[in-house]
């Protein structure tokens, strides 16, 4: 069930994010800045992301330290 909502709060993520970016470039040549700012927003949001699921000690924390 929590994979489902994921899956659709991703699916309305997306929707939106190309309802964006089809409305961006039609405002050139400021919508190109737009464009770059998101790229580059996402490009780091993955790069964390990334760092996260590859971080041994941060799973270590996760299952031994009491709430």
């Amino acid at each position: 069930m929590e994979k489902v909502g994921y899956a659709l709060l991703l699916a309305a993520a997306l929707g939106w994010l190309s309802g964006i970016l089809m409305g961006i470039p039609r405002t050139f040549p400021a919508g190109v800045i737009g464009v770059l700012a998101m790229v580059g927003v996402g490009l780091l949001f993955a790069k964390v992301l990334k760092e996260r699921l590859a971080n041994k000690e941060d799973d270590h924390y996760d299952k031994t330290v009491e709430k």
